[in-house]
């Protein structure tokens, strides 16, 4: 048991902090401690205390958890190995994680990098980190190197682990294609991506960049994309990026296990007749899109709006109508 204690020594007030108890059947002389006076100690009790000097505050939860998945995905070691360098600072894989991490997180410019990652727990989780490793120009020197074809290298064999590791589903894959605009000037001729097309934003007075992307039905994990330009048609790039993706395809499966049977799934936009041959060329099956129009109005029939063909509970407006189209796909694509 502890208890305070008050004892005056010549004419002052002084507090001990005492323990009391039995040990070993008898009961010894309490072992003290000396707070002090009480003016020395109260601010403790209540408290109060000088203020500090400095502190300093980390966002930590995400900056560690996404340094986590980069270890966990290997990128590093992969990296430096597509991209060496002597072992002298920083290594390139390290600038590409650090990259990576700040674009998930919240992007700045390299300029501004320092700032950034002074104010995470990175500064302290990465070894020798400062702000001359991490100015504008090292960042230069070590990503000008990343050559379209390492990284699409190191695309696949970050990919090609993360299909082992996880046990992503390839048996069932999403294609799509979008395009954002820029304000790239008219008159750059070195930029020849951005283009003036079809913007889905409405802003086809500006040039754009189209993108095109595959990805696992299942966790949406992405599988393989390309940019291309912004003038391209959807039907053409569709059938140009599905050649390529059957080989890069062929190699992400694990090796030594059965490649499943895959269903691709796509948008009307990318039907054609050149389309439709190709996938059974490589024999995918598919889930496709028809427009409205091209459905036989003499082949579909009335379906109730709901069990006993009442409206649905709490339905206002007039009683809806729904038809159900029936017909083969092949005669709906060319009807």
């Amino acid at each position: 048991m502890q208890r305070l204690e008050a004892k005056r020594v010549n004419g002052h007030t002084y507090y001990y902090l005492s323990d009391w108890g039995w040990r070993g059947g008898q009961m010894p002389s309490p072992r003290t401690a000396l707070p002090g006076k009480l003016e020395q100690f109260s601010s403790r009790l209540t408290g109060a205390g000088p203020a500090p000097a400095y502190a300093e505050v980390f966002e930590s939860g995400r900056p560690l958890a996404l340094w986590g998945a980069v270890q966990r995905a290997e990128l590093i070691p992969l990296a430096n190995q597509l991209c060496p360098k002597r072992q002298q600072g920083l290594s390139p894989g390290t600038y590409l994680a650090l990259a990576a991490v700040n674009r998930a997180m919240q992007p700045v410019s390299k300029r501004g990098f320092w700032e950034w990652i002074s104010g995470t727990a990175l500064v302290r989780a990465v070894a020798e980190l400062s702000a001359e490793a991490l100015s504008s120009q090292r960042f230069w020197d070590h990503l000008v190197g990343w050559e379209t074809e390492k990284i699409h290298a190191l695309w696949k064999g970050l990919l090609e682990r993360a299909v082992q590791r996880e046990g992503i589903d390839l048996s069932r894959l999403c294609y799509d294609g979008t395009n954002f605009y820029t304000f790239i000037d008219t008159f750059n001729v070195q930029n020849h991506l951005a283009q003036r097309g079809k913007n889905k934003q409405g802003r086809a007075n500006l040039r754009q960049v189209s993108y095109a992307l595959v990805c696992a039905a299942h966790g949406q994990w992405p599988l393989y994309y390309e940019v291309y330009e912004g003038h391209r048609n959807d039907s053409r790039q569709f059938g140009e990026m599905l050649g390529r993706f059957a080989t890069f395809y062929a190699g992400v499966a694990p090796a030594g296990a059965p490649r499943p049977q895959t269903t691709l799934v796509f948008d009307k936009g990318n039907n054609s007749a050149a389309n439709f041959a190709l996938i059974d060329t490589l024999g995918l099956d598919y889930v496709g899109a028809v427009k409205l129009g091209r459905w036989p109005s003499g082949r579909r029939c009335p379906i109730r709006e709901t069990p006993g063909g009442k409206p649905a509970p709490g339905w206002k407006g007039p009683r809806p109508s729904a038809w159900r189209p029936r017909c083969t796909a092949a005669h709906a694509l060319w009807w």
